[in-house]
């Protein structure tokens, strides 16, 4: 590992942008697309491009080695389960919120690294940074303009949404001495391998609007909503994974870490500059104090790891 250098700064914007700019992306793709189309094929265009890494760099691919079922539990519970939950909850939701609620996945991370790790104990910053955070959330529950009782459901799966992330994050510790390319692909080639079942199940025994899989099968979908689909896919989660391992590569995790500070406050102003979306004194309380819960946090950590 390296210093940071002046590109390497600008790579860490630039995948906090894209990681933000999949909130807003997701919010036009609701408008055509109903959430299990979206997982399924977020899914299957974020493979492309990582599996196509994998086979230029002759990185081998272990998806059906010996530790199959890893990569099979990380990439139900790392990408099928949240990316449907985001996608549901984000049709009732400005995507400034869920970009804020989903900024509290280092908050939940604390909690449950504290539980089911020998090495990650919590102390009194960690305990600050997760009351800090947690408690801008509350507020931000409390801001009747913008949630009320015709979306709370919505805020709330978008939560259990980012700790599904945590957890399949902690899961990921079982395959750490693998490369990043082949994990990234295997969990992929196995969320596709779970996200297309699901979502025939979940087409055939609810027909709803909501739930709707086989109904989205045409092509008279919305160029905005298509559009914003091919780029969560192939940039949000493709690239943006690739962006991800140069800069673990170069400059190590911490360094990495400290795009959760910034995918929130981009999430806020591109929801803004794109859909026009409504910033409360509420939603930048909670967006200050997530971010102090953060800080406190990735403060307790670094000094850990240093």
């Amino acid at each position: 590992m390296r210093s940071p250098k002046p590109l390497d700064y600008i790579l860490l914007t630039v995948l906090a942008l894209i990681w933000s700019s999949a909130f807003f992306n997701i919010k036009i793709a609701t408008y055509s697309y109903g959430p299990v189309m979206i997982a399924f094929l977020r899914i299957f265009f974020g493979a492309i491009p990582v599996i196509g890494l994998c086979l230029y760099k002759k990185i081998k691919i272990e998806a059906f080695s010996k530790d199959w079922y890893w990569f099979a539990a990380i990439g139900l519970i790392n990408l099928v389960i949240p990316f449907f939950l985001i996608a549901y909850g984000v049709q009732k939701i400005q995507s400034n919120l869920a970009a804020i609620l989903m900024a509290t996945t280092p908050l939940s991370a604390t909690i449950l690294a504290h539980l089911f790790t020998d090495s990650e104990k919590i102390n009194f910053t960690k305990v600050l940074g997760v009351l800090v955070g947690f408690s801008g959330i509350v507020f931000l529950f409390s801001d009747s303009i913008l949630i009320n009782d015709t979306n709370f459901m919505s805020a709330i799966l978008i939560l259990i949404g980012s700790t599904f992330y945590v957890i399949g994050g902690l899961l990921t510790l079982k395959v750490s001495n693998k490369a990043n390319e082949n994990v990234t692909s295997s969990i992929l080639i196995w969320a596709t391998i779970f996200i297309l079942p699901i979502s025939l199940i979940l087409s055939y025994f609810n027909t709803t609007e909501s739930l709707m899989f086989i109904q989205d099968l045409h092509f008279s979908h919305r160029l905005d909503s298509t559009i914003s689909l091919i780029y969560l896919g192939t940039v949000s989660t493709g690239i943006a994974w690739l962006i991800r391992f140069r800069i673990l590569k170069n400059n190590g995790l911490v360094f990495q870490a400290q795009v959760a500070y910034l995918i929130p406050i981009f999430g806020v102003i591109l929801g803004y500059i794109f859909l026009k979306e409504l910033i409360t004194p509420k939603v930048l309380v909670a967006l200050i104090a997530v971010i102090l819960g953060i800080y406190f946090v990735k403060k307790s950590t670094k000094k850990k790891l240093l």
